[in-house]
């Protein structure tokens, strides 16, 4: 737990950012769909990020827009904006553990990951490509609505960058494995990665996040983030 809230207390203090990701989808077979997206995340104070992620295309997405509310404690609250339904979907928190847009990422994967939702167990030290990490494994405290038993996490002593995160389901068999590299550096302190991948070992399939445009301190508010935002986001 020490762990986990010094990597919390180092990427505090953000305010706010934007970004641009392009998300790349692959199937059993290596064939290849590209999505492109943009991102708006706003810390909030004593509880969980927000966030609202847009999809700029293929066609079929186009408008397609995700809200965001993680708490510190409680259900997160998560909304899906469908331009052809012209509907705002909300997402139960029964369904955390399903596919985000057919990827390999689940709601609950992509939502910020507050330290009070999960209990933790330190496992070892170890290398991992060539840097000194803390190995340990976190348990979520949802357990009725979680994919996942546990998960396994190798962070860098260095700076407290996550490196690598093995999910196991339910049956806490080995479901996926996320990677997390290429780390910049924003304002002296906050550290993010411009590239993640996620394989699910059960399906064969995988997803990569390729990251670019941060800026950070833009001036978003709390307006910016609520459901009539996911209608009219551009």
């Amino acid at each position: 737990m020490a762990i986990a809230k010094e990597a919390d207390r180092r990427d505090s203090g953000f305010r706010d950012f934007t970004a641009d990701m392009r998300m790349v989808l692959k199937n059993r077979h290596g064939q290849e769909s590209v999505r492109a997206i943009r991102i708006r995340t706003l810390e909030v104070a004593d509880d969980g990020d927000k966030s609202l992620t847009i999809f700029d295309n293929p066609r079929d997405i186009k408008g397609t827009a995700f809200l965001s509310y993680t708490h510190k404690s409680g259900d997160d609250d998560q909304w899906l904006y469908l331009p052809a339904l012209k509907r705002v979907k909300r997402i139960s928190s029964r369904n955390k553990s399903g596919s985000f847009v057919g990827s390999e990422f689940s709601y609950e994967d992509i939502a910020s990951q507050e330290i009070e939702k999960y209990t933790y167990k330190w496992l070892r030290d170890e290398t991992y490509n060539g840097q000194d990490c803390f190995v340990f494994a976190r348990y979520p405290l949802d357990k009725r609505n979680s994919g996942y038993r546990r998960q396994v996490i190798w962070m860098d002593k260095a700076a407290y960058r996550v490196l690598k995160i093995d999910y196991y389901d339910r049956k806490n068999s080995l479901l996926k494995t996320l990677t997390a590299g290429d780390y910049h550096q924003y304002r002296g302190k906050f550290w993010r990665a411009h590239k993640m991948e996620m394989i699910n070992h059960q399906n064969g399939k995988s997803t990569q996040l390729i990251w670019s445009n941060f800026r950070f301190g833009v001036g978003l508010k709390a307006r910016d983030f609520n459901r009539n935002s996911l209608k009219r986001a551009r």
